[in-house]
């Protein structure tokens, strides 16, 4: 029997396949290696890391909302020394690729970030989360504005060589605008899309049910949205796009695939069933035997939207 090919590139970056555990959802691999096998993944995202240490919103800080969830964690996280210093021991002995989320209030965050990253081997690229709805960037978040989502690209750019992903935000007028930002800055890749601003109310209470007011949308709930912005940003980019957003199975992933996701990430799926991404692995494998396709860069971009 001929072997399914499952590897796909991001730029320079091989992935093993197209199934990555997206950023804030996995925390730093090693909150999962006793309940998941995550050498089977193509690729880990970090939690995004700041420069110095952050406490967050305060709580509450996650609601389950029909078909999803809402969070307003704020991007809590040790600081990249920390990370460098604790959290990267477990990575190191991973076998698949290795992605750091990346998070700043300023440009030059971002670029002091990278560049502390950059001569670290076993980190295999960088994503930058200019789209938390959780952290606002004076009036807008970076990835709101062309020009800022351009800046922060090209200074973190100009800090590194390794492999970028540059994460879009939902909440914008035309994503495709953003999109063409980040690639002419010089990003490998865009993921989209992060949370969709929300909020729930307590009607007992009368108050915002978040602590913050509003948090991030999540889950099942926003995937035909995702999935029409990626199919949009597919339409106008040269560089891969990886999709998210709601992806709960493999059926899910390879409508993003078919829409022409490079590769996809998994996230909200992740509390749901800490498994679910080995499973989407195996699934998207048995559609492609089930279909006698060899490659998975056959069903990529594959969409018939003819009537």
């Amino acid at each position: 029997m001929v072997k399914t090919n499952l590897e796909v590139n991001i730029g320079k970056l091989k992935l093993k396949n197209p199934v990555i555990a997206a950023s804030g959802t996995f925390g730093y691999a090693e909150e999962y290696k006793d309940l998941v096998d995550i050498n089977k993944l193509g690729a880990v995202i970090t939690k995004s890391i700041t420069l110095k240490p952050r406490k967050g919103n305060p709580p509450p800080r996650v609601i389950e909302t029909p078909q999803g969830m809402l969070n307003a964690i704020g991007l809590q996280n040790e600081g990249v020394e920390n990370f460098i210093a604790e959290k990267l021991l477990v990575l190191k002995k991973l076998k698949t690729a290795r992605i750091v989320s990346i998070a700043g209030e300023a440009i030059e965050e971002f670029g002091l970030l990278a560049q502390r990253l950059d001569k670290i081997e076993d980190i295999d690229a960088i994503e930058i989360n200019i789209s938390c709805p959780n952290i606002k960037y004076g009036e807008r978040l970076f990835s709101q504005e062309p020009q800022a989502t351009y800046d922060v690209t090209k200074r973190v750019r100009e800090a590194t060589g390794k492999v970028i992903i540059v994460k879009l935000s939902p909440n914008v007028t035309d994503i495709t605008e953003i999109a063409k930002a980040a690639e002419n800055a010089g990003a490998d890749a865009v993921s989209a899309v992060n949370t969709f601003t929300a909020m729930v109310v307590d009607i007992k209470t009368k108050k915002p049910f978040l602590a913050n007011i509003t948090g991030g949308l999540s889950g099942p709930a926003i995937k035909p949205i995702a999935l029409r912005m990626v199919r949009e940003i597919v339409k106008k980019v040269n560089i891969p796009v990886i999709g998210m957003g709601g992806i709960m199975n493999a059926d899910d992933a390879i409508e993003f695939l078919l829409c022409g996701a490079k590769a996809v990430e998994i996230g909200t799926a992740n509390f749901v069933n800490p498994k679910a991404s080995v499973e989407i692995i195996k699934g998207i494998e048995n559609y492609l035997k089930n279909n006698k396709i060899s490659d998975i860069n056959k069903i990529i971009g594959a969409i018939n939207e003819q009537r």
